[in-house]
């Protein structure tokens, strides 16, 4: 079987359906039967404009990067990413082949 790890980067003020849509889609995902996904937030990033998102105290930034992955089966992974571009416009999606390694 398998797996991929799936990431989805988005900005921490993006909106879905009136909620921030790192929350939305973390929904959606759970709908659609995904075994569960993490929200990441970071501290400091830039993307493809080149402007430079930072939380520092002298600047208040609100659209930080922020990241939101799940690990699954492919077909399955692939059927939820294909109902969530339904629902929103994503910038960046990237998936890539992982092994599980479950320890006990």
């Amino acid at each position: 079987m398998e797996f991929v790890l799936v990431r989805i980067f988005l900005r921490e003020d993006d909106r879905l359906e009136g909620k921030p849509a790192y929350r939305r889609l973390l929904e959606l995902l759970k709908e659609y039967g995904i075994g569960g996904a993490t929200v990441l937030k970071s501290i400091m990033g830039y993307g493809t404009t080149g402007e430079v998102h930072y939380e520092g105290l002298e600047v208040l930034s609100y659209s930080l990067p922020v990241v939101l992955e799940f690990v699954e089966e492919e077909q399955k992974a692939m059927q939820a990413i294909e109902r969530l571009l339904q629902k929103a416009k994503v910038g960046l999606i990237t998936l890539e082949r992982v092994v599980l390694w479950y320890s006990s």
